[in-house]
């Protein structure tokens, strides 16, 4: 897996090649590219899909101790991904995450052509719902995080409503997750890294204040939503669908948050469309 320097640290990143325009893919917090492993095979034959691994906790090696791992900081990160490998006219896609919103008012947004914003943190739905309240409790006690993500070694407490429960219907498979939690189980400082975006969201007048600068990204956006999604509320898509001036809302059924694992199928084939419309 190829590896860029970045001013927080090193991140790891996919990259499947080719001259087509280029779509990068966003995970949420606590997982890594693996997310979109379903999607990409649908894409590749024409785009060039890169799929990074951000500083969220699924990270396999710590950012610098000083590094900004705020949501903006994490957003800035972005920017400079797409500018190190000097990538223009990206097609930005986020799942889980809602860091575009903070990249769009920070005016970092100006290598994004388009923009697919797929069931995720918006207004001021952070941290979201009850999966991200239990991690907000758990990062303020000392140890917390350690004893969370230490419990999801056992894999029937990953269904629990307050762990990820609500973030799929159907069980994201084990050695997946095993995945996603290796890290924060292994280091203390992934588990530092964690803590610092976690305990970050800003006051409730910035976040809206996120939300309501996408109101000045012209360009063509897609707003994907889960139908049935209990953490990110089915409200929250429509609301951002008119905020963007260019954008389509779909809803998908059966599906909670994470549509890339749920309906991965479907999803595929919505942003296939969507890509495919490009002038």
């Amino acid at each position: 897996m190829p590896e860029l320097e970045l001013s927080a640290g090193t991140i790891d990143y996919e990259d499947t090649g080719g001259d087509g325009p280029v779509v990068v893919l966003l995970h949420g917090v606590a997982m890594d590219g693996s997310l979109w492993r379903h999607v990409v095979p649908g894409l590749r034959d024409a785009y060039r899909c890169v799929v990074p691994t951000l500083p969220l906790g699924g990270h396999r090696r710590p950012m610098r101790p000083d590094a900004d791992l705020s949501i903006l900081g994490v957003a800035r990160l972005v920017a400079e991904l797409l500018e190190r490998l000097d990538l223009r006219d990206v097609t930005l896609v986020l799942s889980d995450w809602g860091g575009a919103q903070s990249l769009v008012a920070d005016g970092r947004a100006d290598r994004v052509g388009r923009l697919v914003l797929t069931s995720c943190e918006a207004f001021d739905n952070y941290p979201p719902g009850l999966p991200g309240r239990n991690l907000v409790a758990s990062a303020r006690l000392p140890g917390g995080l350690a004893l969370a993500f230490g419990l999801l070694r056992l894999r029937p407490l990953r269904r629990l409503p307050v762990t990820w429960g609500r973030m799929t219907k159907r069980p994201v498979p084990a050695e997946v997750m095993d995945g996603w939690f290796r890290p924060l189980n292994g280091s203390a400082a992934i588990r530092r890294d964690l803590r610092a975006y976690v305990l970050s969201t800003p006051p409730k007048a910035e976040l809206l204040a996120w939300s309501e600068a996408l109101r000045a990204f012209d360009r063509p956006a897609l707003v994907v939503w889960a139908a049935e999604d209990r953490v990110m509320p089915p409200s929250h898509g429509r609301r951002l669908a008119e905020l963007l001036p260019r954008a389509e809302l779909v809803e998908i059924a059966d599906s909670y948050t994470l549509i890339p694992e749920d309906q991965p199928a479907v999803l595929t084939a919505r942003l296939r469309a969507f890509l495919d419309a490009r002038p």
